[in-house]
């Protein structure tokens, strides 16, 4: 058997879990603000003004007059353009604006990976990071990629037939994704606190209350995708009934399965009626998370009730663009105050 000497000790590497706990907060606060600016991007319907998919040299803007009009000749070759009148004449100067904002919500995801790939590069070669997170990190890092490629095939959705915006599906995906993503980082950010603060720490499990929370809130954010993806925040303008009825009329004349995932006003009636499903469920689980630590159930019950207030707020207003973004961030910090609960319920008692 080797004998470990002190000086053996001392010349090894220290582990960094709390260092790593902030650099993967700081990702989160990224997302966060990744999915407020492709809020943005789609409410402003921006998210087709750049048609091609140029990983590295697509992060330069046009830098003179012949590449904006190369740009805007390309758009005006889209079938948004094309089948929307232009849309409503625009011009140079209106592109620019649409177009800065697929640009910058590019530009993030970009700076998104370097934020987040450049650090693991140092920490792992400094051997910081504790044993078995390396396979979690890796796969927060695959999650980022895959988002880059489910939001190019989110716009390439946009781009062919006759289709005058991205599919809904894709949105879907490509918000959800995000949303994964952010939980993943939290939870893993979680862990590693605990490790750094605690020792052997034991990492936290899924609890069933966590779960079942999970695919609560997860069918609400799938219908709140759908949503923005169909523009059904504009298929009603009241609360709580739509055209004077609490169901409204819809199109199911190719059955209730097809009218819940393509009809705007089904989907819009889903999306403000399960959320009270989930205020329901978003109380028994705060409850829950509240003996163990005060502050998460504290966030918990704060988010969902920002939530349900912004949301009708953003539909008696008209959906205004402030009032929606707002919604969508809201939605984002629900999702990191409940993977902060589900750990929470999920650490091994000391």
């Amino acid at each position: 058997m080797r004998v470990v000497d002190t000086a053996d000790i001392a010349a090894s590497p220290p582990l960094r879990p709390e260092a790593i706990a902030r650099w993967l907060l700081g990702m989160a606060a990224m997302v966060i603000l990744m999915v407020v600016v492709g809020g943005i991007t789609r409410l402003t319907e921006s998210g087709l003004s750049i048609t091609e998919w140029k990983p590295l040299t697509g992060a330069l803007p046009p830098l003179n007059e012949a590449d904006w009009l190369r740009e805007f000749d390309l758009y005006r070759q889209s079938p948004q353009f094309r089948y929307q009148s232009g849309p409503a004449g625009m011009d140079l100067a209106a592109f620019k604006f649409i177009f800065f904002w697929e640009w910058f919500h590019r530009l993030l995801g970009r700076l998104i990976g370097l934020a987040f790939a450049l650090p693991l590069a140092w920490f792992w070669v400094r051997r910081a990071i504790p044993v078995g997170y390396k396979p979690r990190l890796l796969a927060l890092l695959a999650l980022g990629a895959l988002q880059g490629v489910f939001g190019w095939y989110m716009v390439k959705s946009g781009l062919a037939g006759t289709r005058t915006s991205v599919s809904h599906f894709w949105l879907s995906i490509h918000l959800m994704t995000a949303l994964f993503t952010l939980a993943g980082l939290v939870w893993t950010a979680l862990d590693l606190r605990r490790l750094a603060r605690i020792g052997k720490a034991q990492r936290a499990r899924l609890t069933w209350p966590a779960v079942f929370m999970g695919l609560v809130l997860g069918l609400q954010l799938l219908l709140g995708a759908w949503v923005a993806g169909l523009d059904a925040g504009h298929a009603s303008d009241s609360w709580p009934l739509m055209q004077g009825r609490l169901v409204p009329e819809y199109d199911g004349s190719r059955g209730f399965l097809h009218a819940a995932t393509h009809d705007p006003f089904l989907i819009h009636f889903l999306h403000r009626w399960w959320a009270w499903a989930a205020v329901i469920a978003f109380v028994w689980f705060a409850r829950k998370v509240r003996p163990l630590d005060r502050k998460a159930s504290v966030a918990i019950h704060t988010a969902f009730g920002v939530q349900v207030l912004l949301g009708i707020a953003t539909v008696v207003l008209g959906v205004p663009l402030w009032l929606a973004v707002a919604h969508q961030l809201v939605g984002a910090l629900l999702v990191a105050s409940t993977a902060w609960g589900a750990h929470v319920l999920g650490r091994t008692p000391l």
